[in-house]
């Protein structure tokens, strides 16, 4: 966009970090201060000098409210007392688990280990709709005031405001992209009505879902922890099924019976909300071009993205859009 500010992470040198993490703990740290991948935010691995390891994530400012953050930890919090297996926030010295660093937030979490979740088998396909299920009553409980709605008319047409603000190379490929993508939230918006919406992981695909193989001879199946609530939202339980899916819903029905099987052991799932999963698809490509949008500001991103705004990246999608809005058309 042309008026949006870099995301100014220059305060972030090892030694401020340490200062804030000791100062957030009220416990000293040893030298040790690497940091992890994150596009978005800035994220560390930094050891204790008891010998513990802590993440200590900068959340990237401008992008949530202090609000908006508190409703995240206050979500992972209640699922972690609920005994839902996700990686809760550390409550600092003072008992808060989001730190100010001069205006920027910051929050820590015990360190995990795992590997991103692979391809489930049929256990594990139920073991997920289990954990989605048991999540969703959580998030049913109360809601998340600060947060997104997930909707056509809420979030995707935020998400293509925000798109809209791009450099793009000439007014007739602007055209053409808007077009395509209004045509899709007009098409897809009455869907979106009267549909019950609760607290959402929001992300959900398998690298968000940490695979903890448990020791050898063990019988069981391997347990999962749900990271990453950074897109937690206000939405329908099915957007945190479909994203793990092998494909279109059409090319995994045995997958999708054993997730719905496993989540009406703990909640029921309501049917006719599977014809939102191509919607949810669609918004979810307009999502991430915004996404996109907003980082091609920030340091590096022309590595991720080399063609970035040129009439070639538009077209491909635009076309990306249109065969979406078939395949949304098939599935109805």
């Amino acid at each position: 966009m042309k008026d949006e500010p870099l995301a100014d992470f220059s305060k972030l040198t090892p030694d401020a970090v340490l200062n804030w993490v000791e100062a957030a703990l009220g416990q000293r740290a040893t030298n040790i201060c690497r940091p992890l991948g994150s596009y978005i935010n800035r994220v560390y691995d930094i050891q204790m000098e008891d010998g513990s390891w802590i993440v200590a994530k900068f959340y990237r400012p401008g992008r949530w409210t202090r609000a908006a953050l508190q409703d995240e930890q206050d979500f992972v919090r209640e699922l972690a007392a609920a005994e839902i297996p996700v990686i809760a926030p550390i409550p600092g010295a003072s008992g808060a688990t989001l730190h100010d660093a001069n205006g920027m937030f910051f929050a820590l979490f015990p360190k995990r280990g795992g590997r991103p979740l692979e391809e489930p088998d049929s256990a594990q396909w139920l073991e997920l709709g289990r954990l989605l299920a048991r999540l969703h009553v959580v998030g049913s409980q109360r809601a998340a005031r600060h947060r997104i709605e997930l909707g056509p008319l809420t979030s995707t047409r935020n998400h293509l405001e925000l798109i809209l603000q791009s450099d793009f190379p000439t007014s007739s490929v602007r055209r053409q992209y808007e077009q395509m993508a209004m045509e899709i939230v007009r098409e897809i918006e009455p869907l979106f009505r009267s549909i019950e919406r609760v607290r959402i992981h929001g992300d959900c695909h398998r690298a968000n879902i940490l695979s903890r193989p448990l020791a050898h001879g063990a019988t069981e199946s391997a347990p999962f922890f749900l990271i990453d609530f950074d897109d937690m939202a206000m939405g329908p339980a099915v957007q945190d099924l479909w994203m793990i899916l092998p494909g279109h819903v059409k090319d995994s029905r045995a997958e999708l019976h054993l997730l719905l099987e496993g989540y009406e052991t703990f909640r029921n799932f309501d049917d006719s909300t599977l014809r939102l999963i191509e919607p949810l698809r669609a918004m979810r490509m307009i999502h991430f071009t915004a996404w996109c949008a907003r980082q091609r500001l920030d340091g590096g991103f022309a590595r991720i993205a080399p063609d970035w705004g040129s009439s070639a990246f538009w077209r491909s999608e635009t076309a990306d859009l249109q065969r979406q809005l078939q395949e949304l058309h098939d599935s109805l």
